[in-house]
């Protein structure tokens, strides 16, 4: 299958590392999931590529631009028939600060804290590949 074709059951996240360090945002909703963790990242519209999703997501969710890398993990089964695939990204502008546009919190993560935090169950399962690419 190629990435533009049947994306309406896609959602990419964003495996964003600085300084060894993973960011993690955490949700303000829905009721049940609030206070919980994921990565970045969102819905592949039509026509979207999977990368070029995952950077509108970056942009619009921590108002910076991302590099986008290789896909890193399995791809997880959501619920309604979704799957969720997450890339590694990286900061084009090194300096620049993520911020919470649309989340409660943002945190960078160190290897020694990812089995500590609070992640949504999806991004819990892709814990040995985050494991793998902090090290």
């Amino acid at each position: 299958m190629r990435e533009t074709e049947r994306m309406d059951g896609v959602i990419v996240g964003a495996a964003l590392v600085r300084e060894g360090k993973l960011l993690a945002q955490q949700r303000a909703w829905p009721p049940h999931h609030a206070g919980q963790w994921e990565l970045p990242g969102g819905r592949v519209e039509p026509g979207e590529t999977e990368a070029f999703a995952l950077a509108r997501e970056c942009q619009e969710e921590l108002d910076v631009v991302v590099t986008i890398g290789t896909r890193i993990g399995p791809e997880v089964p959501l619920p309604g028939g979704k799957v969720l695939r997450v890339y590694a990204a990286a900061l084009l502008s090194p300096g620049a600060e993520p911020r919470a546009v649309e989340h409660t919190a943002l945190r960078w993560v160190g290897a020694d804290e990812l089995d500590e935090v609070d992640w949504l169950p999806a991004d819990r399962d892709l814990l040995p590949a985050l494991h793998s690419l902090l090290q």
